[in-house]
């Protein structure tokens, strides 16, 4: 019989600690995985004792998921090594802005047949053009890489009300192991083999999230930020087709994690909280995300940086205005004022 399945999970902020949660669950009911799961915690201060300190003693991530216990199995270990020692599955969740120091951590110490899970919603952009988390942890740590992206507004998951997510794994053998791992009676997994497809929904609808935060701040109205989904999906879809490796199939965009994770990202969660912020304060977003969101990391704005990047490198900024007036507010001084003009004017009226 083989060897019970270890798993680490790589991040313990606020959708790390819930994963954390619902990983320990699990693993306790299953002799497939081990019972002890380890979750890397960055180490810091919290009311004078060490958080990890906290949450293995009290069982509370009490900056980042409070209110809500974390099964005994769940043990917070500070030191990245020790935490991912002889794991068989990696579950990624750290900012994706970290990804690559991370992973430089790791290399080295990771074997070969462990399964990774990415559950990060960004891309990067360096000197070789655009590359997806998973691409990053593929290329440095050599394992095979799924991602899990979905309509899962972390609270809302938390406190157990029901949504759906999708595994996208170009292995199906593998995203039915992490569908175990991860499926509960009120958090429904559906697994797709377009990996890349399912990823870049994760990382783009947090920037139209961002344009439909600014919609609320200016009080456009239903039907504008109706429009701001819809045109932010057009552009979504455009993307993937130029820069998905396998198909791009429509189909994939109504899974959880395409349409739906749009829609409640352009009506929940922290970007379009931040960016209706903006458009009322005037603040930027770097004092607005140290004012909000109490340690967490802001990922459309970052996001929207690395897209624009990616499209002045393929010369087809004017194919995507929304993307880029997203960017251009953010960064470049552009008024927000301004922002229902690139509703007007996109190519798809045209």
């Amino acid at each position: 019989m083989a060897s019970p399945i270890k798993v680490c999970i790589v991040g313990s902020g606020n959708w790390g600690s819930v994963i954390g949660k619902i990983i320990g669950e699990n693993v306790a009911k299953s002799e497939r995985f081990d019972r002890t799961v380890s979750m890397w915690v960055f180490e810091e201060m919290v009311s004078g004792r060490k958080l990890t300190e906290i949450i293995n003693t009290d069982h509370e991530n009490v900056k980042y998921l409070p209110g809500y216990m974390l099964p005994a199995n769940v043990v917070a270990v500070p030191d990245l090594l020790d935490a991912a020692r002889d794991a068989g599955i990696l579950v990624f969740v750290v900012p994706h802005q970290f990804i690559r120091r991370t992973c430089d951590e790791l290399k080295g110490h990771i074997k070969p047949s462990t399964i990774g899970v990415s559950l990060i919603k960004g891309v990067d952009v360096g000197l070789d053009g655009l590359k997806l988390i998973s691409d990053i942890i593929r290329e440095m740590l050599g394992i095979e890489v799924s991602v899990l992206m979905g309509a899962n507004l972390a609270s809302e998951v938390a406190a157990e009300k029901f949504c759906e997510s999708t595994i996208g794994a170009a292995n199906i053998a593998h995203g039915k192991v992490l569908k175990e791992l991860l499926q509960t009676r009120n958090f429904r997994i559906r697994v797709v083999a377009e990996a890349d497809t399912v990823e870049i929904c994760g990382a783009l609808k947090n920037v139209v999230a961002v344009g439909a935060g600014f919609c609320d701040g200016l009080g456009c109205g239903g039907n504008t930020k109706a429009a701001v989904i819809r045109l932010g999906l057009m552009e979504m879809i455009a993307f993937a087709r130029l820069h998905c490796k396998g198909p791009v199939l429509c189909s994939t965009f109504l899974e959880s994690c395409g349409v739906a994770d749009l829609i409640t990202t352009c009506y929940g969660g922290r970007n379009r909280k931040i960016a209706e912020a903006f458009t009322v304060t005037g603040k930027t977003i770097e004092q607005l995300e140290q004012d909000m969101l109490n340690g967490q990391k802001l990922q459309g704005p970052q996001t929207a940086v690395e897209i624009n990047r990616t499209l002045k490198l393929q010369n087809l900024v004017d194919k995507f205005p929304l993307f880029t007036a997203v960017y251009q507010i953010c960064y470049e001084c552009k008024p927000v004022s301004e922002f229902v003009q690139c509703l007007q004017d996109h190519p798809e009226h045209k």
